[in-house]
């Protein structure tokens, strides 16, 4: 097994580059088994869920190759077990986009209820109802989604609630089916957008990519292409904040400002001087100590939930008080009784998490609980005075491409450390 030791108090300083978006990556290889032909899919991020996705599709018998800079060739021409077995995908959520485009390409798909990160409540039942309004025959047995269509036929559907992975699977699932397909009340995450640029340019016909409502023109069928993965939103901001809760000054290259203006209007509240071009974003805080602010969760455009575990460690040690609202799941605060631990003062009632600042954490040994909660955790261990342990580091390395190397690079003092 292995954890995280760092040794705090280091202001980050330095550039790094940032790698391709996790959300972006896992449905546009979900998606790949629509084509006929060879895609090839690059700027891959290397992270566990990436490898998960991977090798559920070569279970299936798509032929996949990764090649020494983490591109990813595909060819799903002769799918022969269109499966996703529970031991394969138990640990990640996207593994419910292998559903759309099983069914509407090969006519069936028997699909394990996902797993992944413990924050609440997020139901597939958008998606089957989604798909069942395309004509499809679905029922649950045993933990499995069995579903079956001679061939999906395009409807209206209305999204009950914004979901992404809803909205990336039907907007899959549509690119097959006969005639159009109207989806509203979309989800309109960058990531949704790359999916859809993907899939255009396999030679679907979709009308409003970026917005809330999604016209898909069904077509006989798509070809291979290749595609670059979007930087990863959530990793930048993600080091940007880690950046700023030290009072450090850095640079983050191949970076896409136009996808973080939410959490960049928030960093510049906390007081960062933030610098912009077309793919860089830098930060510089002149060694201040952040001021607080308040963070409300909401689909995008608005600030995302992605975002808010690592905003609660900038404000667990701003100079003031915050609030910190939930909106999206009623488990995300899993972090903040570690927090505590480091000598945070928060108080969580109900989705929001009341913040005291303080002028420093002190190292403690930490458990991750999920993927965003074990970003906030690496950000308390660089800001705390002494020595942070964060153990169930493998929530990390399904999210974010060697955390320690670049946190490294920028001058910090963390490593990975195997114990029994």
């Amino acid at each position: 097994m292995e954890k995280i030791v760092i040794k705090g108090g280091k202001a980050l300083s330095g550039e790094i580059r940032a790698s391709g978006a996790k959300n972006a990556v896992l449905p546009i290889i979900a998606a790949s088994i629509v084509g006929t032909g060879t895609s090839m899919i690059r700027n891959v991020p290397h992270l566990d869920d990436v490898t998960t996705m991977n090798e559920l599709l070569i279970q299936m018998g798509v032929q996949l190759t990764v090649d020494e800079t983490t591109n990813v060739e595909i060819c799903a021409d002769h799918i022969n077990n269109p499966r996703a077995p529970y031991e394969t995908v138990k640990t990640m959520r996207a593994s419910i986009l292998a559903l759309g485009p099983l069914l509407t390409k090969y006519g069936k798909a028997e699909v394990s209820l996902p797993g992944g990160c413990a924050i609440g409540a997020r139901p597939v039942d958008i998606h089957l109802k989604g798909l069942e309004a395309m004509g499809a025959k679905i029922k649950v047995e045993n933990g499995y989604i069995i579903a079956k269509a001679d061939r999906l036929k395009g409807c209206q559907f209305y999204m009950d609630k914004v979901t992404v992975t809803g909205t990336e699977n039907l907007l899959i699932a549509a690119t097959l089916a006969k005639g159009t397909t109207v989806l509203e009340n979309c989800a309109t995450e960058p990531e949704v957008v790359d999916l859809a640029n993907y899939l255009s340019k396999m030679g679907a016909k979709i009308e409003g990519i970026g917005s809330s409502i999604i016209k898909i023109e069904g077509v006989e069928v798509l070809h291979g292409c290749e595609h670059h993965i979007i930087p990863d939103r959530i990793e930048v901001g993600t080091f940007l904040v880690a950046a700023a809760a030290t009072g450090g000054s850095i640079t983050i290259n191949n970076s896409k400002p136009e996808d973080l203006e939410s959490v960049i209007i928030k960093l510049r509240e906390a007081g960062a001087e933030i610098n912009t071009t077309e793919d860089t974003i830098s930060l510089n805080m002149h060694g201040k100590r952040p001021k607080p602010v308040n963070i409300n969760t909401a689909p995008h455009p608005a600030f995302p939930t992605d975002m808010q575990a690592q905003f609660c460690t900038l404000n667990a040690i701003a100079n003031g008080y915050s609030i910190v609202t939930e909106n999206l799941f009623e488990n995300r605060f899993m972090h903040i009784n570690e927090l505590i631990r480091m000598g945070a003062d928060i108080t969580v009632a109900g989705n929001q998490a009341i913040i005291n600042g303080v002028k420093h954490l002190n190292g403690a040994p930490t458990t991750a609980t999920d993927l965003r909660a074990s970003a906030s955790l690496v950000i308390a261990g660089l800001v705390a005075e002494g020595e942070t342990e964060i153990f169930d580091i493998h929530y990390i390395d399904r999210g974010y491409e060697v955390i320690e190397e670049k946190l490294n690079q920028l001058g910090a003092i963390i490593k990975r450390v195997s114990f029994t």
